[in-house]
């Protein structure tokens, strides 16, 4: 079986050659391109292949759904424009796979500011629905086989370009793991987040926990309450310097509310 990764870009008006050097590849690459022009070129890159994709449109799940669909490696790498890869990210995460053969995706440590750490993982073990919400997409790798038989995609409704807010890659996570996939962390860092300005976030204002309200509903079903609350309280000292406690709970309970009644 071919054990090469492969990692999936999501990208805005890239110049490919250019992106390809600083995020520091050295693997396979496709590089999905959301711009005001339809095409596609390719190119080697320290003797490996890049492919590039351009689309005239928008929206962060459609990226990544066409980089699944140009998927041709063993192992899938999510990744974004802004992540700048370690040496020999491709062999530790090949290597990790040959290490838990029991694993269809393993979550990696990718370094992001302080502010923006949700996660890091210090041990291997395996995850599950409740706790999936923490990982982002640029920390995920998975089997290309196990990828395409269990048919999951990133939504069309939540992250950049969509209707509401982040949260595309923990419903994927989601749908993967509910059709019976096995995911598991690896306590290896490959790589970095570049500081820059988000494409969604705008603060922790009405529209982020309206938005994470109508999230949970879609992860945790009748759990969402709960969980909501869980999240506020673990999180308050940095969700709730510009408006209260109280206001951040009603915020989340409409939109746990309005998703209910669809």
């Amino acid at each position: 079986m071919n054990r090469e990764v492969q990692v999936l870009v999501a990208a805005m008006h890239a110049e490919p050659k250019e992106l390809a050097g600083r995020m520091n590849l050295s693997s396979d690459a496709i590089i999905i391109d959301q711009c005001e022009r339809d095409g596609e070129e390719e190119f080697t890159y320290h003797n490996h292949r890049i492919r590039c994709f351009h689309y005239a449109e928008r929206g962060v799940g459609k990226n990544r759904n066409h980089a699944i669909e140009k998927a041709d490696r063993d192992i899938c790498l999510f990744s974004d424009e802004d992540i700048v890869y370690r040496d020999g990210y491709a062999e530790k995460i090949a290597g990790a796979f040959e290490k838990n053969p029991k694993a269809d995706m393993i979550v990696f440590n990718v370094d992001v500011a302080e502010d923006r750490r949700t996660y890091f993982i210090t041990e291997e073990k395996k995850v599950h629905f409740y706790n999936c919400g923490r990982y982002g997409a640029v920390s995920f790798a998975v089997r290309r086989d196990s990828l395409l038989a269990s048919g999951s995609t990133f939504s069309l409704l939540f992250g950049g370009g969509a209707k509401y807010s982040n949260g595309e890659d923990s419903l994927f996570l989601a749908e993967f793991l509910r059709k019976g996939y096995k995911v598991y962390t690896a306590p290896v860092t490959i790589g970095r987040e570049e500081a820059g300005e988000s494409t969604w976030f705008r603060g922790y204002n009405e529209k982020f926990f309206h938005d994470r309200g109508i999230l949970y509903h879609y992860l945790y079903g009748r759990l969402a309450g709960p969980l909501a609350l869980r999240f506020l309280y673990a999180h308050k000292g940095t969700l709730c310097t510009e408006v209260s406690l109280q206001q951040a709970k009603q915020w989340m309970r409409e939109g746990i509310r309005e998703a209910g009644r669809r």
